[in-house]
């Protein structure tokens, strides 16, 4: 079957979201080095839209790299260019149709349909040069390892082989050609190790220090440069020499740091990351056709696998639901902020002060019992301006204008008489909250909306004794909050639409993922990983040891084990918020004597790490009292995870969020739950836990996962 014939074949099966064009064109080079064909590949669509590569769209650049063949093998031209609409080069490959397919011989035609295509501008008569000109990732990174040379913009802002975070490999030649381009050790850190970081990008500077473009030159006039570099290399007068790849033990070496970096994320339970590690070990010896066949396998099992349709499905929450939150209030009831106050000066309270400082650029006044407390509360901001200042992050003008901008001082009606927007983030106690928003609702204006920071008390009951309680909503941020994206936003029983709305639009300037909950205990992240971490502390006080329970739950990747997160957030408030869970449900959620004896102890964790590795603190063993039920890894991870789809089955009947993607949405935004699992209710609907418990799915067939 020709190329035209397989892509033919595959838009019939599934069309391309939008179509991307090959555009040619000819022109002649500087300094008469010839005459040339620029393909400029573009969507049509405003510029901070993305070009993709679905079957037509393939098909099209097909077309287009057959009209310079024909002139290349006729000697009319002595090069072959490939480049981008502004800003954007090209982002891979149109994964919302892949989702479509059912069959795995149709999965297998996208990988060769796309191997096609580029081995044949590959084959071309006469050198090709791809032209980095703006974003790049998967197919539109794979697609300029096939030229010969390569220029990159030092504006390139993102560059990346993403696949395996999604669930994929790289599959049109990103596992075979750039370890053979950069060696395995560089190709290793792209392709496993940046994707695992949470999708890490390269900026133009680092494509360029890693060889995997030639030259590197500033955005202004990128293209113009480039083709006068291009000039030089075809008349001779630049020769690129590249250097060479070390085919040895240090190939070897490199594949086995990215099989124990893989372990160290996924831990066995995604199988991208090892697939493409395989193909990057066998590449070592050069021959690129059995890589692309291996890639062309390797894409096929993994989309007809559930971790891709659940990585697309991650993917679609975080870039379009979360931009497009359920639920909220007409935007146009918002009301301006232009100065905020926040209560305390701790170091949640002076994150959260560093943030609307940088994101909103408005006054911001920090408030607590005593001026000692104020001045570290605001230093910690200063300082972090001048890190941010020493990074080149920022400029000396704008790091002078942000420390204006940020005060402190000890009188509410002083501080807060002409804000817009309060935030508190005090002591996580009830009547702690109640008497500071009352000091508040003194000072502050008729208009300006009282925000809460809690983790799990009651919105409405915080407001209950307010004269004007509509103005109160729970902003409830993740630590550490200038990293995690989540914001919840908590809508009280009597909170307004026009306070709900500006919270909303606050949370678009911080740059956050708001999700619309209601006011129900620990609302949706602490809830889940409350009912989680507590069924895991349950079967340890029942006697199963600490290192069988955390292993119980390695298989589902999660960024660290439960143990290793309580003490991330520590024990004295993870304790807490199981004791508010246990009033509101106490027949589902206990609280744990041996954490408690933890945390009077004073201990900040089970682990202790004087070997580099967390060992169980021996005075915490010392602390444990266990009965004698032993469970297996395999029944403890049934046990939990039967715990957590029944609390998510009674989250969503009680209408706590719209629907299960907000829950998937939570957990990968405010818990960095992998893409691999689709949240949680992906995972749960695939390994059958959701219809064993609720006896039905969260989602619909074919929703984040194989259609029947």
């Amino acid at each position: 079957m020709s190329t035209a014939e397989l892509l033919k074949g595959a838009a019939e099966l599934f069309p391309d979201e939008v179509v991307t064009q090959a555009h040619v064109r000819h022109l002649d080079l500087p300094a008469g080095a010839g005459r040339f064909a620029l393909i400029t590949l573009d969507n049509g669509l405003d510029h901070t839209k993305p070009t993709t590569f679905g079957p037509q769209s393939l098909a099209n650049l097909d077309a287009a790299i057959a009209q310079v063949e024909a002139v290349a093998s006729e000697g009319s031209i002595v090069g072959v260019g490939v480049t981008g609409k502004p800003f954007i080069f090209a982002v891979g490959a149109d994964l919302k149709g892949v989702e479509l397919l059912k069959r795995h011989e149709d999965a297998l035609a996208i990988g060769r349909g796309g191997h096609d295509v580029f081995k044949r501008l590959a084959a071309l008569a006469v050198p090709t040069f791809a032209y980095y000109n703006g974003a790049a990732m998967g197919g539109g990174v794979e697609i300029g390892l096939h030229c010969r040379y390569r220029t990159v913009s030092a504006a390139l802002p993102a560059f990346s082989l993403p696949e395996v975070f999604l669930g994929l490999v790289p599959g049109w030649g990103g596992c075979t050609l750039l370890p053979n381009l950069i060696g395995a050790e560089r190709a290793v850190s792209v392709v496993i190790e940046n994707s695992l970081n949470q999708n890490k990008q390269l900026k133009g500077a680092q494509v360029h220090e890693l060889g995997i473009a030639d030259a590197i030159f500033e955005g202004a006039d990128f293209l113009e440069q480039s083709l006068l570099w291009t000039a030089s290399v075809l008349k001779g007068e630049l020769e690129i020499v590249r250097p060479s790849v070390d085919r040895g033990e240090a190939w070897d070496q490199a594949v086995a740091r990215g099989r124990a970096f893989a372990d160290s994320k996924v831990h066995g339970a995604a199988p991208a990351a090892y697939r493409a590690l395989d193909i990057i070990a066998a590449a070592k010896d050069g021959d690129l056709q059995a890589g692309f066949d291996a890639e062309d396998r390797a894409l096929a099992d993994l989309i007809m696998g559930g971790e891709l349709r659940a990585g697309i499905y991650a993917f679609d929450l975080v870039q379009r639901r979360a931009k497009r939150p359920a639920g909220a209030p007409d935007k146009s009831l918002a009301r301006p902020v232009t100065k905020v106050g926040v209560v305390g000066a701790g170091l949640m309270a002076s994150q959260l002060a560093l943030l609307f400082l940088r994101r909103l650029e408005v006054p911001v006044v920090l408030t607590d019992i005593d001026q000692e407390r104020i001045d570290k509360g605001v230093g910690y901001v200063h300082g972090e301006i001048d890190k941010l200042l020493l990074k080149s992050r920022i400029n000396q003008d704008k790091a002078n204008r942000l420390k204006a901008l940020v005060s402190g001082v000890l009188d509410k009606a002083e501080g807060f008489a002409d804000a817009d927007f309060v935030i508190e983030a005090v002591f996580e106690e009830m009547g702690v909250k109640q008497q500071v928003f009352a000091e508040v609702e003194a000072v502050a204006p008729a208009h300006a909306i009282l925000a809460t920071n809690t983790s799990s008390l009651s919105v409405s009951e915080m407001a209950s004794k307010l004269r004007h309680p509509e103005r109160v909503v729970g902003f409830h941020f993740f630590n550490p909050v200038a990293i995690l994206p989540l914001l919840e936003i908590v809508r009280g029983e009597r909170t307004d639409d026009a306070a709900l709305a500006t919270a909303f639009g606050v949370a678009k300037k911080l740059r956050k993922s708001a999700v619309l909950v209601k006011d129900a205990p620990a609302f949706v992240v602490n809830r889940i990983l409350t009912r989680f971490m507590g069924e895991i502390q349950n079967v340890i006080d029942e006697g199963t040891p600490v290192a069988v329970a955390e292993r119980a739950v390695e298989p589902l990747g999660l960024p660290m084990s439960p143990l290793v997160l309580l003490e991330l957030v520590g024990p004295a408030i993870g304790l807490h918020v199981s004791e508010t869970l246990h009033r509101a449900f106490p027949d589902r959620f206990t609280v744990s004597e041996n954490l408690a004896a933890v945390v009077k102890a004073g201990k900040r964790g089970f682990y202790v790490y004087d070997s580099g590795a967390p060992e169980l603190d021996p005075e915490v063993a010392a602390l444990l009292k266990q009965g004698d039920t032993v469970l297996t890894e395999e029944q403890t991870r049934e046990r939990v995870l039967d715990a957590v789809a029944q609390e998510i089955g009674l989250m969503l009947a009680e209408g706590v969020v719209a629907e299960a993607r907000d829950i998937d949405l939570c957990l990968l935004t405010g818990a960095g739950w992998p893409f691999h699992l689709g949240g949680i209710t992906p995972y749960l609907d695939r390994e059958g836990v959701s219809e064993r418990v609720n006896g039905k799915r969260f989602l619909a067939p074919g929703v984040a996962s194989v259609p029947a």
